[in-house]
């Protein structure tokens, strides 16, 4: 069933050790610093990040070393900016004709700095670059048909499972919705809970229901009721039948993983950013599988983008260093095996170091099967939040009860036509 070990999973706690910190996004907290622009042509790499996390930051020299051991007389600055200042900050110096080099920032965000302004246009570099069909397009981030970014690593949902608990009832990992339920069923059956996800009424709820929407055929470019009913109806179902609590509804990705990690809970629809918190918090054996979504179900690969400032004093340079860090396939294991996160990269995805660790390789094998580009190209970048935030309260709705599965789903689609075009 491919466990993982009570001592492994404690030797993984050092290379991972704070969860939340690989979620969508990175939190930030601290001083800002100077974000400055190097020189023009002074063959200093400015790169503007949000990390404070120690793994993350230690994860930043080492690529900074990296590039500097192989470009003499270069020099990489590792420049912290706030998370909930990095868009008004790369935004406004762009405007000030000023800004790194390169800038790693929350990938949904595309489109906003994109449209802002404030990123280069990679669509040269793509063009040239020989490694370019490594990467799945849904790790390439477009705006009006110009490149602006690429995403050298993701962060997914998989599901993790209690393996005790899966073989005290004697079920494998699932593969398909109607399997999980079969399980959820048997694990209820056993006095123990089937499922923890979030049900928040906003962009996260929306990120946790995304996999079912598409399982059941839901489509952004192409919305429809009838799946997106479906959908609803199939996770209220959970609710009903005992399987999931509608305290669901309160929870961010944080509380149902500490929730799983208690013990009580057959599985958890959750990430690789809980890695940390699997191994210094649950005392039995886990592990993860792909989403069991059956035919057509995706998840969405969120995690950080990579991208060059519009105002880079030295653009090749600013790609040289991306394509010699993040966007190479040594660096992307190493960063895998350091820090949780999972390659972009098909061939990085496909090395030993990474399909040979139980955890890892589940969340590699769902990038180029399962991922989905975050958030969906077919919503208007202006409209993002919106449809998001309507789709999660849909979700957190039909999850509460407070509506039924019809009536949220027509609801949600009345409001968010009009944002797609419809």
């Amino acid at each position: 069933m491919g466990t993982t070990t009570r001592s492994r999973a404690r030797l993984a706690a050092g290379a991972v050790a704070t969860s939340a910190a690989l979620a969508l996004s990175a939190c930030g907290g601290g001083d800002a610093g100077t974000a400055e622009s190097g020189g023009e042509g002074d063959g200093v790499v400015t790169v503007w990040h949000y990390f404070t996390v120690d793994e993350q930051v230690a994860a930043m020299d080492a690529m900074a070393e990296r590039f500097e051991a192989a470009n003499d007389g270069v020099t990489v600055e590792n420049v912290y900016v706030p998370y909930d200042q990095m868009n008004s900050k790369v935004i406004s110096a762009a405007g000030a004709g000023e800004g790194p080099d390169v800038v790693l920032f929350n990938g949904g965000e595309a489109a906003a700095l994109g449209l802002a302004g404030a990123l280069a246009p990679l669509d040269e570099q793509w063009a040239s670059y020989e490694d370019a069909d490594q990467f799945p397009d849904s790790v390439l981030h477009e705006v009006d048909g110009s490149l602006y970014a690429v995403q050298g690593y993701v962060n997914l949902l998989g599901l993790w499972y209690n393996a005790d608990i899966l073989a005290e009832i004697g079920v494998e990992p699932p593969t398909t919705p109607d399997e999980l339920e079969a399980a959820m069923a048997a694990a209820a059956e056993a006095g123990y809970q089937g499922i923890t996800v979030s049900g928040l009424p906003q962009s996260q709820g929306e990120w946790q229901a995304y996999p079912w929407l598409t399982a059941e055929g839901f489509d952004y470019e192409s919305p429809d009721a009838a799946p997106l009913e479906a959908a609803l109806a199939r996770a209220r179902g959970w609710v009903e039948n005992g399987w999931l609590s509608q305290q669901a509804t309160t929870w961010d990705q944080t509380v149902p993983f500490q929730e799983f990690t208690g013990g009580g809970v057959a599985f958890a629809e959750n990430g690789n950013w809980q890695l940390g918190a699997a191994a210094a918090d649950a005392d039995f054996e886990y592990g993860v599988v792909p989403m069991p979504l059956g035919d057509g179900g995706q998840v969405y690969l969120g995690g950080e983008g990579q991208a060059i400032g519009a105002n880079s004093d030295d653009p090749d340079l600013a790609w040289e260093y991306l394509t010699g860090t993040f966007l190479d396939p040594e660096a992307q294991v190493q960063l895998a095996q350091d820090v949780g996160y999972i390659p972009a990269r098909a061939d990085a995805g496909e090395d030993e170091a990474v399909t040979s660790d139980e955890l890892l390789a589940p969340f590699a094998q769902s990038v180029a099967e399962l991922g989905a580009t975050y958030p969906a190209p077919s919503i208007p970048p202006e409209a993002v939040a919106d449809v998001q935030t309507t789709m999660g309260q849909a979700w957190s709705a039909a999850l509460g009860g407070q509506q039924s599965p019809a009536d949220a789903a027509q609801q949600a689609l009345s409001a968010i036509e009009p944002a797609l075009g419809g």
